[in-house]
């Protein structure tokens, strides 16, 4: 039998998909300004007022000019040790402790977790954790914004819900066959939660990417900078001179403009091309913790 919408189902349908519409274009618009900004040509780029729907003229230049900065280089290098090592450790400290909060014989487990969910709403403050870095020994360090961030309490509760999803019968059967704690995360749990596994590499990935605020504070050795903290450095102290070597006067300000624009794409597009690979657990993995507390 064959269905047939009403007129008014019909006109939520288009309803719906003009909102969609809208909302895309909206949301992508901003990306797209920078994009055609960071491509268009200086001169000309500078004296456009309003929407910008296309490039204006086309010029590489911008981008020559960022991939001539040291700083950025440098900063592109920090980042990704950064990102590699972090989130490495980050996965291994979460998941070894969503699988021990997780397992149903743990002594005082639900008091533990209690206690590291008061976390999530009572921090300590910012003087006191830099005095905590300061005796640790980690200021100017690349592991101060590695070490103290191992591990975040909403991931933890996230991986642990993943894993006590797991049929208990499971873990039985491979205590019969011999195995231990450890082989039973790494052969039983963690194959069965690759969703989850994906949209924590992605969350770290993101937050270790992103993160600059940690940086400001705690270091002072330029070579030990993040990418992010060198782009905040250009868009907001407006710090483009040394990008700019052999500009004339006359055009150092229309140039200087479209370097900051290609210097926000080189600093997106790399975890922006992480995505599509993590997609299709994405859904299914962000979905656990909101079925099961």
């Amino acid at each position: 039998m064959h269905y047939h919408k009403s007129v008014a189902e019909r006109l939520f349908d288009v309803s719906n998909i003009l909102i969609l519409i809208l909302l895309s274009v909206v949301t992508l618009y901003p990306f797209i300004y920078v994009l055609f900004a960071s491509v268009s040509d200086s001169g000309a780029f500078v004296q456009h007022r309003g929407i910008l729907l296309w490039p204006k003229g086309f010029s590489l230049e911008s981008y020559k000019m960022v991939f001539q900065n040291p700083n950025i280089i440098t900063g592109y290098v920090n980042t990704i040790f950064y990102v590699l090592v972090g989130t490495t450790l980050n996965l291994v400290m979460t998941a070894l402790g969503a699988y021990g909060l997780s397992r149903r014989n743990v002594m005082w487990g639900t008091t533990i977790m209690l206690l590291i969910v008061l976390t999530m709403f009572f921090d300590g403050g910012l003087i006191p954790k830099y005095i905590l870095m300061l005796n640790l020994g980690l200021l100017d360090t690349r592991w101060a914004l590695i070490i103290p961030s191992a591990m975040t309490t909403w991931n933890l509760i996230i991986m642990r819900t993943s894993f006590q999803a797991v049929p208990p019968a499971l873990e039985e059967s491979a205590r019969i066959d011999g195995a231990n704690d450890l082989t039973i995360l790494m052969r039983v749990i963690i194959p069965l939660s690759l969703p989850v596994i994906a949209v924590m590499v992605l969350f770290y990935g993101v937050w270790h990417w992103n993160k600059w605020f940690d940086a400001l504070i705690y270091l002072r050795d330029r070579e030990l900078f993040p990418l992010q903290l060198i782009l905040r450095e250009i868009l907001i102290q407006n710090d483009t001179e040394s990008m700019m070597t052999g500009v004339g006067g006359g055009d150092r300000m229309p140039v200087a403009e479209t370097i900051k624009y290609a210097t926000i794409i080189v600093a997106t597009l790399p975890i922006l091309f992480l995505y599509p690979f993590l997609q299709k657990y994405f859904v299914k993995g962000v979905m656990i913790g909101a079925v099961k507390g």
